[in-house]
């Protein structure tokens, strides 16, 4: 009979295609460039070895199934006239019986019939006979003689034959397996590939953008000189690391042949909006991807371990293969217990994929030793290299961006990687870590969104009566500002790295920059415009680094603003000794934390006319140092926790007005002292605590303004009202309840506020200050406006809201320069004035 008439059945059913082991070794094809030749070698290894494996297992399989590809007819006839035929498959392994010398030559029939029934052995010809004996062959007609066969086969297959002669494919298909998980488990394991993917993205874009090729071309249109220069300091510094294994000594990125770039200089020269956005984004793209991958180096870590498991694994193949691949013989003796079956127990048995898993297995220790030597390599090159730095000193020294900062951990292993790929990966992708590319990119950016056009439109005029330009928020400063040739001051908030070109010097009529939180780089050349020029300096500041250091070289800067909080000793910390190189300084105001007044301030004491510390109320001790400020004019200390008037102050013979608001005054006995300062005109002690103004104030003659206001004040001396040359005087905000009619006395008085007291009424005298402009008395407890007012012919604001008026006196309309705009008070009162008063007023 015939078992599998069709032989392609078993071998479509059987076969195991490659692809179906792609998903082991399957990666992302962009990975391909952390693939070193190494890796690429061992893929291909790999491959030859899964072939090998998947080969031997098809044959193994698809032996014992598909058993009719070959047959093998035997005809024994049962008697002379009946020829039986049957077919016996090919198996893993054949067997037949052992042959035994029989003991007489009569039992050869039997024999011969047995043998053919499987029962009993067939005895040897004799080689002694002449005369050749047809036997008739009888055996014992059971059909079970193919499943006796069947049954030693499988018998010895399982017991005689040799482990690693049945599963030597196997062994292949798995070893080879593992080795192609090793060698891409980085890139499926969720730590690293995550790494691994955001690092490609970054990386294409990088390469691609056309930012990176702007940058580099402006440094191919370098002089030839200086480039001359830079290849012959290269060439030096690689002689003299020059050495047998130099290049795996240093850790540095591998050397390439210098790239020369051919690009278009009219696309290279400019960027579209959408271009200079996504190169800004991958600026921020890469500082962020730095920060997170090198603070770890699992990508390391796990590239070595994998790689030592596979030379481990290759270890343990080479030692047992090797003791192993001669058991693989194409004979074998069986000795089974199953006479009782078959009546024999010895047999002689072919395995008839002996000689070709030999030959496989020599083939494959070939491909094994290979991958292992590989892999050595391998191991070799990361642990004698130090993969966990990368420099971009040759970088560096080729395209003359010299801030590009080196690297480590993950992000310097991946790019270790990427040279073996190709190094001009990773020096277009220097290109994004270089902060002076960086800021080359914005500047780009900002000069093409501010036009001169667009920064003409902020101009305004600032307190000082200069036509101004303040920028905010911006990434930079825009270089189209220097071309407004007209500025006069330019106000800069809060952008980081300013850097002032050269080009500032188109500014001819620059005095005033005011740098508010904002850290700013000067070029030499704009150094010396700005000692020249620069009149008024304003900064504010965060931390003490915001302090330019080039500030204290500015010899005709005249007005010195600063901002900021500076610790207490100001001296140690901050190098205002400089100051003494300010030989033009006549303002200098210091609004921060001071608990004294620097050596330094006093430095430039004989040419300061105005010092002002505005303290965030810490206490100012130890102001002696004010003594030796003669030249001072105006001083102003506030919010600086002072109880009492300091005495240095009466020692300022030049002083003009003096200012202590928001300190803790609460008694004023040292006023007298004033009377010295014959030049005092101007006193401001308000916001304070004081409770009474002394009679000595009388002495002070000389005062034009005076301020008390925002005090706890009840009662008025008449000697205030001797200092007649007084123009403004402000007691708003006390508990002030009767006013002297000694006011009348100050006939000089243009400005007055009782505002928010509790006066009740108001003396005739005080309409005699017929120079009188300002009148602020509301808030108070009055009823009656006398009709007086109308004396007041300068008054121009008058406020009388929050007070018990019920009608105003007609009189009002004799103040012909008060207007409706100047007049505080609510709108019923205001109508009880007779309608051509009212029009009178309302009138421009």
């Amino acid at each position: 009979m015939t078992l599998f008439n069709e032989a392609g059945w078993g071998r479509n059913r059987n076969m195991i295609p490659v692809t179906e082991f792609r998903q082991f070794s399957e990666q992302q094809p962009a990975f391909r460039v952390l693939k070193p030749w190494w890796d690429v070698f061992t893929d291909y290894l790999s491959v030859a070895m899964l072939m090998i494996g998947v080969f031997g297992c098809t044959l193994q399989t698809f032996g014992a199934v598909c058993g009719t590809h070959k047959v093998l007819t035997l005809h024994f006839p049962t008697d002379l006239s009946k020829p039986r035929s049957f077919e016996v498959m090919q198996d893993k392994i054949i067997c037949l019986p052992k042959r035994v010398q029989p003991s007489e030559n009569h039992s050869s029939v039997l024999n011969v019939s047995q043998a053919v029934a499987g029962t009993t052995p067939l005895p040897p010809p004799n080689p002694s006979s002449t005369n050749p004996v047809t036997v008739e062959m009888k055996g014992l007609k059971t059909d079970l003689d193919l499943q006796q066969y069947s049954f030693i086969n499988q018998m010895c297959y399982e017991r005689a034959l040799h482990w690693y002669a049945k599963y030597f494919p196997y062994l292949v298909l798995i070893h080879t397996l593992i080795f192609m998980l090793c060698s891409n488990f980085w890139f499926k394991f969720p730590g690293s590939s995550s790494k691994i993917e955001h690092f490609i993205s970054i990386l294409g874009k990088c390469f691609d953008s056309p930012w990176t090729t702007r940058a580099l071309s402006e440094v191919s249109g370098e002089d030839s000189e200086e480039k001359d220069n830079r290849k012959n300091n290269m060439s030096r510094s690689n002689t003299i690391q020059s050495g047998p294994e130099g290049t795996l000594v240093n850790s540095q990125s591998l050397k390439s042949i210098p790239e020369k770039f051919v690009v278009d200089k009219s696309t290279a020269g400019a960027l579209d909006k959408k271009e200079g956005e996504q190169a800004k984004a991958l600026f921020e793209k890469v500082k962020k991807f730095r920060l997170h991958v090198e603070e770890g180096d699992i990508l390391y870590a796990m590239y070595v371990r994998q790689t030592v498991l596979k030379v481990i694994k290759f270890l343990i193949i080479i030692a047992y293969n090797s003791a192993l691949v001669s058991k693989v013989q194409f004979t074998v003796d069986c000795n089974v217990d199953i006479q009782d079956m078959t009546g024999y127990k010895n047999f002689s048995c072919n395995h008839t994929m002996a000689h070709l898993f030999s030959k496989l297995s020599f083939c494959y220790l070939c491909f094994v030793s290979i991958y292992g030597l590989t892999c050595l390599y391998t191991l070799y090159w990361l642990f004698y290299r130090s993969l966990k730095e990368y420099s971009f000193e040759y970088v560096r020294q080729e395209t003359g961006i010299d801030d590009i900062p080196d690297v480590k951990n993950d992000f310097a292993f991946m790019l270790h990687m990427i040279d073996q790929y190709d190094p001009l990966y990773s020096k277009r992708f220097a290109v994004f870590l270089s902060e002076v590319s960086e800021n080359k990119l914005k500047q780009l950016n900002l000069n093409n969104e501010w036009t001169p056009d667009k920064l003409r439109q902020k101009l305004q005029t600032n307190a000082h009566n200069r036509l101004e330009l303040p920028l905010i928020m911006l990434s930079g400063l825009p270089d189209t500002v220097f071309e407004i040739t007209e500025l006069q001051s330019l106000k800069l908030e809060i952008i980081k790295n300013v850097m002032i070109p050269a080009t500032v010097a188109q500014l001819d009529n620059l005095q005033e920059l005011s740098l508010h939180q904002c850290s700013v780089k000067i070029h030499s050349a704009a150094l010396s415009f700005l000692k020249e020029n620069l009149k008024v300096l304003s900064v504010k500041f965060d931390d003490m680094r915001e302090l330019p250091p080039w500030m204290y070289g500015l010899r005709n800067l005249e007005e010195l603003y600063l901002v900021g909080s500076l610790s207490h000793d100001i001296s140690k910390n901050v190098a205002l000794e400089s100051l003494r190189d300010l030989k033009s300084l006549k303002i200098l105001s210091i609004k921060s934390n001071l608990s004294k007044i620097p050596q330094a301030v006093v430095d430039v004491s004989s040419h300061l006319q105005k010092m002002c510390i505005h303290n965030d109320g810490t206490k100012l001790v130890m102001l002696n140092n004010l003594k030796k400020m003669t030249n001072l004019t105006e001083l102003e200390l506030v919010h600086c926790d002072l109880e009492r008037i300091p005495h240095a102050v009466f020692s300022l013979l030049s002083l003009q007005e003096l200012d202590l608001k928001e300190n803790n005054l609460k008694s004023i006995e040292e006023i007298v002292s004033f009377q010295h300062l014959r030049k005092l005109t101007v006193l401001k002690l308000w916001h304070n605590s004081i409770a009474y103004i002394p009679e000595h104030i009388k002495k002070l003659t000389s005062l034009e303004r005076l301020s008390f206001s925002h005090n706890k004040i009840e009662v008025l001396p008449s000697h205030l009202f001797l200092c007649n040359k007084i123009r403004y005087l402000d007691l708003s905000y006390n508990d002030i309840r009767f006013i002297p009619p000694e006011v009348g006395v100050l006939q000089s008085l243009q400005y007055f506020s009782i505002t928010c007291n509790k006066v009740e009424n108001l003396p005739d005298e005080l309409y005699f200050c017929k120079k009188l402009k300002t009148l602020k008395i509301g808030k108070n407890s009055l009823s009656v406006l006398s009709p007086k007012i109308g004396n007041l012919l300068f008054l121009s604001y008058l406020d009388l809201k929050g007070n018990h008026f019920e009608t105003l006196p007609p009189e009002l309309g004799d103040c012909r320069a008060l207007k409706r705009a100047g007049l505080v008070v609510e709108d019923a009162l205001f109508d009880t004035l007779p309608s051509d008063v009212r029009e009178q007023m309302k009138t421009e």
